[in-house]
């Protein structure tokens, strides 16, 4: 279900609110061995999101028009998959390769969206809470389904996937703890999940942390070490764990410990064609980060916009 205009305007207003009240963008920091190369999204008027699958296809979205675009990394092109309907928002997204499933964070509307990635229709559109003061930023794929945030509200949404691609219907998990702390500034952000998807990882971008989640009972726990000012979206692999800091201009890889407590900073990734990286994924040892350009306002005035390949393990 598509929400009303009025309630999607006023949406997008707060969510540019939201973004602002973060904190003015400090000084950008660049690297002079620059690791990466660009890959354009023709026609996107704004970016976000990115998905992709182990052969190198990625899935990448406009985040005020809601329209996904599909990549390949080793052709290092990009060209728009779906023509969202009008009144979408395309943030955080994932893959699951089991159902060829496509889950969309939908912001201010407070959906979700599903799509076939055979054909780029709609599957299903999830209305995750009736809050009209909603923001779904990211999501991830466990075996079951799909967990999305909220970044105004201490708690998170399942929504069931099987095999086949249908989809469940919505459960809300309730947190206790750090991670359920709520300003009023953007707060559940980026998410993962460990490999038995019995623990997920939040980024906390008002508390410049990232804590685990219980998936049971929704008692989460700081992982200490781990500073991240402008913590936008995470990528998990094992014990590495990626933060994509916006504003900050960089991408942090931390080296967890077995018990998930703790980390240590292993890399600094920095590269001049960063513009403000909102969030990433892993492909082999290259990390595909999406440029949203929010130094130019929002919603963005740059004319273009794409996605940045750089060395996932450039200390290693």
């Amino acid at each position: 279900m598509r929400p009303p205009l009025g309630r999607t305007a006023a949406g997008l207003l707060g969510a540019a609110a939201l973004l602002v009240s973060a904190g003015s963008a400090p000084a950008f920091s660049t690297s002079d061995d620059d690791r990466s190369e660009v890959i354009k999204l023709p026609g996107a008027s704004s970016a976000e999101g990115i998905a992709a699958d182990d052969d190198g296809a990625f899935y990448a979205g406009d985040l005020f028009k809601g329209d996904i675009f599909l990549g390949d990394l080793d052709e290092g092109t990009a060209e728009q998959f779906i023509d969202a309907p009008a009144g979408r928002m395309a943030l955080g997204m994932d893959l699951d390769t089991r159902s060829g499933t496509l889950a969309v964070a939908g912001g201010a509307a407070g959906d979700a969206y599903f799509y076939d990635v055979d054909d780029g229709d709609t599957t299903a559109t999830v209305a995750l809470t009736k809050d009209a003061n909603a923001f779904i930023n990211d999501v991830i794929f466990t075996g079951g389904g799909a967990w999305f945030t909220n970044s105004v509200k201490g708690e998170l949404y399942f929504v069931p996937v099987d095999s086949d691609g249908d989809v469940g219907e919505v459960e809300t998990l309730a947190l206790s703890g750090p991670a359920a702390k709520i300003t009023g500034d953007f707060n559940l952000n980026g998410i993962a999940a460990t490999d038995d998807d019995d623990t997920l990882i939040v980024a906390h971008t008002a508390n410049k942390a990232v804590y685990t989640v219980d998936t049971d009972d929704g008692e989460s726990q700081v992982i200490a070490g781990v500073k991240v000012p402008y913590v936008d979206g995470i990528e998990l692999d094992g014990r590495n764990l990626w933060t994509v800091q916006n504003f900050d201009n960089k991408i942090t890889r931390w080296r967890l410990d077995s018990d998930l407590e703790s980390g240590k900073l292993r890399d600094t990734i920095t590269d001049k064609a960063f513009q403000v990286p909102t969030t990433a994924a892993l492909v082999g040892d290259q990390l595909l980060a999406v440029n949203a350009k929010f130094d130019t306002g929002i919603p963005p005035k740059a004319k273009e916009f794409e996605v940045v390949v750089v060395d996932a393990y450039g200390n290693d």
